[in-house]
Order: structure tokens, then sequence, then C-alpha cells
């Protein structure tokens, strides 16, 4: 029997992939795009999560907590604060309104925590997924 969807494995590989890319940016200095890779990485570590509990793929949307809600999935409260911003900060990270502004916003010491914080988050949702 083939399988129709994207297995978990797979999604868990691109995840640990995009947080490996966090960090190449925020070695560089690019911390919007590291911080977009950040979302991308838990984004991904939660559609994983979707497959092996769902069986099939997720809807096409880059909206963490939508995900969770559509698969019924409960995040801890410090995790659940820490992803509404990370989901905030998904759209301007992708498609700035102003550029200059909002590389001005994000410096070493934001960005930093932003990565740190997603570190802690997709290491429980690997442990969540088993």
């Amino acid at each position: 029997m083939s399988v129709n969807y994207k297995l978990f494995e797979e999604w868990f590989n691109q995840a640990d992939y995009d947080f490996v890319t966090a960090k190449a940016m925020l070695d560089t200095g690019r911390y919007i795009y590291t911080i977009f890779m950040c979302h991308l990485s838990i984004e991904k570590a939660l559609k994983g999560i979707y497959a092996k509990k769902l069986k099939e793929n997720p809807s096409k949307t880059h909206n963490l907590n939508y995900i969770c809600e559509e698969m019924n999935f409960e995040i801890p409260g410090k995790f659940q604060d820490f992803m509404d911003n990370l989901n905030n900060l998904s759209v301007p990270t992708r498609y700035p309104e102003k550029l200059e502004k909002l590389v001005s916003e994000f410096k070493k010491d934001v960005t930093l925590k932003i990565y740190n914080q997603t570190g802690e988050l997709l290491r429980w949702l690997k442990e969540t997924a088993g």
C-alpha cells in the first residue's frame, strides 16, 4: 500500500534543515531570515505531527496556530506564547513593508532569543511526536 502524504520523518528532516539554516543566517547577521527560517522550521515540525496523527497532508498554510487547531493539538502555555509571537512575525519577515525598518528592529540579541526559543520548541515537538 502506498502512502499519499509526506511522512512525518520527512517533515522533521526538513524542519531540522531549516533550523540549521536559521543558525547560518544568524551567524551571518541576516536576522530577518533567521526569524523566517525559525518559523518555517516550526511550521514543518507541526506539519510532521499532523501527518503522523491524521495520516494525511496538512493544509497549505503558514499559520502555526491554525495547523494546531486543525489537528486538535495543544501547545503548553510557555511555548504557545512564543509560537503566537513567531506566527505574528511570519508575514513581516516574508514580505517586509520597508526592509530597512525591519532590519533595524531585529538586532542580534532579539534574534538570538527567538532562535533559542525555536530550538526549545522544536525539541519539545520532536519528543511529543515520538
